[in-house]
């Protein structure tokens, strides 16, 4: 096995099964002689085999002797640190560092499906599997100091995913880590920024990622979407911060390498930066108001995901839109029917119809003839269904578990959709390679047989896909 592919083995492999622990009711005396005795720095805390807390000797030191309590008067329960972080033990590595620092900590407990402790593992543990990889890229990501730094990783991680693809790496793996590596690139940029610059703003607000991005299902040419939420009792002085905050941040998202959104929606932009109760007006005006550009609008703000501060906003926009979906579905038609709208370039006799003149000629554009139609599709079915988490393939498990498809059919659905999302990563990977810009459009000629026969298998899919979105929505009373 390569080192590279190393990355996405599940860390069940590699953490220390040897683990210790107590229990939550042993005492803090118990508890600090076991951690001098076995010569270690922490402990988990376990109740009935479940982890719920860690113990170090830190908070020995910090919360009893500092504090001049005696030790034989708490509990290990009393004193941990809660709650405690933790990864399903079929995570792949990749998951656990990502975990391990976006928490700002040094250790992460595994768990089995019944949450019960199997084992622990470190970022040194990690990093020591691997001594040119992608864990030293998140790394040097969270030790970067300038913007110019952040700059160069940006252009790394692009350098990865060029090396990577060719690796035999799952491609929702690769775009799976592509999110990961891109959220923690933002996250030390806000740091940066508010350590240097913005240390007063107020803390009271979210920046949250939309569409692709907000799905976890970028390629190599996503460019921004993005807003600001925040508190509605801010003060004006509170709000004009926030404000600078969010042009500064996206100036230097631009500077790193991150393209601007053609069509202006970035946190910067008034537009897109407003209160909660500011976000609800408009939410309710769009849902209300289903003309083409809210559609187009509303459906990538629904793919909403905190990156950074309070997720409360995030958590109350979706509850209120469930209710509001479970009452009223005229927005979801229209969703569904703009989702369909594109036809895919499949002809008589199955012959796959391309481009015939322009700069594409021989071309199809593979978001427009397939990729759309399954993430917009798949988005009006699930918020339905009050599916309101994932991606497009955690909304098409979910809409299994709602019986709104048959495991058959999601199967098929999910292997066509990856199978496109491949075709548009690889494509885009040749033109960069080729010093060309990367785009969504493929090359018939350079499948081989093989892929162009489950390229109209996956069209095929799509087909049915749409038959079952006028259906179920009943597009014909749109008409």
């Amino acid at each position: 096995m390569s080192e590279v592919n190393l990355l996405f083995q599940p860390v069940k492999y590699y953490c220390r099964n040897t683990v210790a622990s107590c229990a939550h009711t042993d005492s803090v005396l118990q508890v600090a002689a076991a951690m001098r005795e076995q010569k270690i720095s922490s402990m988990v805390v376990c109740e009935a085999s479940q982890p719920i807390g860690i113990l170090t000797d830190r908070d020995l030191r910090n919360k009893i002797v500092a504090e001049g309590i005696d030790p034989t008067t708490l509990t290990a329960s009393e004193i941990m640190n809660q709650p405690l972080i933790t990864v399903p033990e079929d995570a792949f590595i990749f998951e656990a560092l990502y975990t391990i620092s976006r928490n700002n900590i040094h250790r992460v407990c595994v768990v089995d499906k019944d949450h019960r402790l199997v084992g622990i593992i470190t970022d040194s543990d990690i990093l020591q599997l691997q001594t040119h990889s992608p864990q030293k890229l998140v790394r040097d990501i969270e030790e970067a100091q300038s913007i110019n730094e952040l700059k160069e990783l940006h252009r790394q991680i692009q350098g990865l995913v060029l090396h990577l693809i060719g690796t035999g790496v799952p491609t929702r793996d690769l775009v799976t880590m592509i999110a990961h590596l891109n959220d923690q690139l933002l996250l030390r940029l806000i740091t940066l920024l508010r350590t240097q610059k913005f240390a007063n703003v107020t803390n009271r607000f979210a920046f949250i990622v939309l569409g692709s991005e907000g799905r976890r299902e970028q390629t190599l040419t996503t460019d921004q979407d993005n807003a600001i939420i925040y508190a509605d009792d801010l003060t004006p002085e509170e709000v004009d911060q926030v404000k600078l905050f969010s042009h500064a941040l996206i100036d230097a998202l631009i500077d790193i390498g991150v393209p601007a959104c053609p069509g202006g929606i970035m946190a910067k932009n008034d537009l897109w930066r407003r209160s909660h109760s500011a976000w609800n007006a408009i939410l309710q005006k769009w849902l209300e108001t289903p003309t083409p550009e809210n559609i187009l609008t509303g459906s990538m703000f629904f793919d909403l995901r905190t990156v950074y501060g309070d997720r409360g906003f995030e958590r109350e926009i979706k509850a209120w839109l469930a209710t509001y979906f479970s009452k009223d579905k005229r927005f979801l038609m229209h969703a569904a029917a703009n989702a369909v709208r594109f036809r895919t370039p499949v002809g008589l006799f199955g012959r796959i119809k391309v481009e015939r003149e322009g700069e594409h000629r021989g071309k199809i554009d593979i978001k427009k003839t397939g990729i759309f139609t399954v993430t917009e599709g798949v988005k009006a079915l699930a918020l339905e269904a009050g599916v309101m988490e994932g991606g497009t393939i955690e909304r098409i498990q979910g809409l299994v578990k709602a019986s709104v498809f048959k495991q058959s059919v999601a199967d098929d659905l999910e292997a066509s959709y990856n199978f496109l999302v491949f075709l548009r990563l690889r494509c885009q990977v040749e033109s960069l390679r080729a010093g060309r810009e990367a785009n969504n459009y493929i090359s018939i000629d350079r499948l081989n047989h093989m892929e162009k026969g489950r390229l109209k298998l996956a069209f095929e899919e799509i087909n049915k896909f749409h038959e079952l979105l006028r259906g179920h929505f009943m597009l014909q009373l749109l008409r």
